[in-house]
């Protein structure tokens, strides 16, 4: 197998606040944790180089609670963020974070050109 892997998990709330804390030491739930190991050194053809954690509970309570999102979208927009965090992307202060909601922008009008969300994600909830 050429290339490396992308692991994508979805979780729930009670997960999501579990692995935040014992990978990040934050409290609470999140929308999406991401683990690059890109810059390890160590990887070989087929290994996994990016991890994906998405909690499904936060993406349907901010889909219900935006206007102009649903909860195929956030779903989608989580797996930007933290592909854009793998790819070296930060938004700890205003100025990255300003630079990452612009990038996290491109990549969702690029994808909507493409795809229907709702049928990617289609009876996830």
């Amino acid at each position: 197998m050429d290339g490396y892997g992308v692991t994508v998990t979805f979780v729930d709330d009670c997960v999501m606040a579990r692995l935040n804390w014992d990978a990040l030491q934050h409290e609470g739930t999140t929308d999406v944790i991401t683990f690059a190991y890109l810059e390890d050194g160590e990887l070989f053809p087929g290994d996994t180089a990016v991890e994906l954690v998405i909690c499904a509970d936060f993406a349907w309570r901010e889909g219900a609670e935006r206007d102009d999102s649903d909860f195929a979208s956030e779903l989608t927009l989580y797996m930007a963020h933290g592909f854009l965090h793998a790819a070296g992307e930060d938004d700890l202060d205003p100025a990255s974070r300003k630079v990452m909601r612009r990038r996290e922008s491109e990549v969702m009008d690029g994808l909507r050109k493409q795809f229907d969300f709702n049928t990617v994600f289609p009876g996830m909830r």
